[in-house]
């Protein structure tokens, strides 16, 4: 007889860049003025600030 796994209610949030699901207990986030966004890691939220940077209408941060 095969095994059911667990579930949890654990909440899962979607990484910005990657879109990788993972607990929200572990992800990075960044408040916005509007959002929260979460990443999985600090690859993916530098990602996402080179992105953001670079699109127009965007002041440069500095």
């Amino acid at each position: 007889m095969s095994q059911k796994p667990e579930t949890t209610d654990v909440p899962i949030v979607s990484c910005q860049v990657c879109l990788k699901e993972i607990p929200k207990s572990v992800a990075k986030s960044l408040e916005g003025p509007e959002y929260v966004y979460y990443f999985c890691g600090a690859d993916c939220y530098y990602r996402w600030q080179q992105q953001t940077n670079a699109e127009p209408g965007n002041k440069p941060k500095g």
